[in-house]
């Protein structure tokens, strides 16, 4: 494949670039850039999705840059900004870094300031159609102030179940299409000792999910409005939303005992282990649809199973208005290259070559754990061998598809860190029942007004 090269006038501008924005930070001043676009040492910091896959996307991407030598270096997402923020602030041993959409952890508002603008970059090896070649999420969540600070690597979405195939089979149990048929599903499970649907609702980003597609049923749209000061959080199909969220602890769909457990390790282990039939996640669940990867899962919730068929399904018509199938996603993580590092050149190339090249973004695609930023790039059903293909290949297909061509609903990336927060404790009081769902949607309306 033909080596995607920087253009010498992009590069010069994202230098000049550089200046500029360290002396409107008062950051450290910048360096002698001592690399080139095919030679270098590129310090890659992040945290997902961790050893060994991101040594192996380096070593697909040193056969075709062989003098970049690239370094991983990872945290957890929870340490992440601390960890980072000295390291970008003195300027030494980051070059290329992940940044997560929104300002939560790892957020591009918090770091876009320290990363150069990718725009010229990307233009020079997707031409200036890019956009229309790169989903949508890849530019909208990692602009900042007009300029490109990160170039997507893949999304991940929410807004479906998975469930257990093989568990539905063995006790012809019919897949929910409405509340009712999900009461009666989590019912016929329960009776035979296994739990029907789970979440670790101790766990807040993953309620916020619930509660999205929740809201997408009852009214589409209002919720990704609401978060961006278009309409109100106390409008009446808000406080629906929360009154079907409060329904589905009084009802018995949520298992007892939800608010005390989180989604990782508990809520995922219960479905790992086959001891719960459906649980709620998202895109980035796919990847345990890859046999040897769901080996990796079951081992590690202490189960002795063998790998199963599960497949995602739309969440449920809970409202009764018909609106189902709606996902909504961000950028699982994009890349971003420091403005103060001394190979910016190299990490450019290397930034561009994950989130735009062919041989890149295949590789993300073909390890089904986000879905790739370029729209062109689908898994290779080929070489990409699923536990039960007869059952899954046409599913995860579709899912795929519906996922990259979800619009304008982003998950987190319209909220705000109050707002997150705010919602966090408004889902856990109105499940709790130590809130209503009216005094909950005027928490939010009133987060919503002091964060303006």
């Amino acid at each position: 494949m033909k080596k995607r090269r920087i253009a010498a006038a992009g590069l010069a501008a994202l230098m000049v670039m550089t200046s500029t924005v360290l002396a409107g930070c008062g950051g450290s001043k910048p360096k002698e850039d001592t690399s080139t676009e095919t030679s270098g040492e590129v310090v890659w910091w992040g945290w997902t999705p961790g050893s060994p896959a991101n040594e192996e996307y380096i070593a697909e991407f040193n056969k075709e840059y062989p003098d970049i030598k690239v370094t991983w270096k990872q945290t957890t997402i929870d340490d992440y900004d601390a960890a980072i923020k000295p390291a970008l602030a003195n300027g030494e041993g980051v070059d290329a870094f992940q940044v997560s959409a929104g300002s939560a952890n790892g957020g591009i508002q918090v770091f876009g300031g320290q990363a150069i603008d990718l725009t010229d970059a990307v233009k020079e090896a997707l031409g200036d159609d890019y956009e229309d070649k790169l989903n949508e999420a890849s530019i909208t969540t990692m602009t900042v102030d007009g300029q490109l600070k990160g170039l997507g690597v893949g999304s991940v979405y929410a807004g479906n179940l998975w469930i257990n195939q093989d568990l539905f089979d063995k006790y012809n149990v019919k897949i929910p299409t409405n509340y009712d048929e999900w009461k009666e599903a989590c019912q016929t499970f329960r009776d035979n000792g296994i739990e029907g649907f789970v979440q670790g609702a101790g766990q807040g980003a993953f309620n916020m999910d619930t509660f999205h597609a929740i809201a997408d049923n009852v009214e589409p749209g209002l919720f990704t409005k609401a978060a961006r000061g278009e309409a109100e959080w106390t409008d009446e199909s808000i406080v629906k939303a929360l009154e079907l969220w409060k329904g589905l602890f009084d009802d018995g769909i949520m298992q007892k005992g939800a608010l005390g457990i989180q989604q990782y390790p508990e809520a995922n282990n219960l479905f790992m282990s086959q001891k719960a039939a459906m649980v709620m996640m998202g895109s980035w669940y796919t990847s345990n649809t890859l046999p040897e990867t769901m080996k990796v899962a079951i081992e590690s919730a202490a189960s002795s199973e063998e790998p199963f068929t599960m497949i995602p399904i739309e969440f449920p018509d809970i409202a009764g208005t018909g609106n189902t199938g709606s996902m909504f996603g961000d950028l699982d993580y994009s890349t971003a290259v420091s403005a103060t590092s001394e190979n910016i050149k190299a990490a450019t190339t290397f930034a561009v070559w994950l989130g735009t090249s062919e041989s890149g973004q295949q590789m993300i695609a073909d390890t089904l754990n986000v879905v790739p930023s370029l729209k062109s790039i689908t898994p290779d059903w080929d070489n990409v061998k699923l536990v039960n293909p007869e059952k899954q290949n046409n599913e995860i297909k579709d899912y795929i598809e519906n996922a990259m061509n979800s619009g304008d609903n982003p998950r987190f990336g319209a909220i705000n860190a109050d707002m997150n927060q705010a919602m966090m404790d408004v889902l856990a009081g109105v499940a709790g029942g130590t809130m209503t769902p009216e005094d909950g949607a005027a928490q939010l309306a009133a987060t919503q007004a002091d964060s303006e």
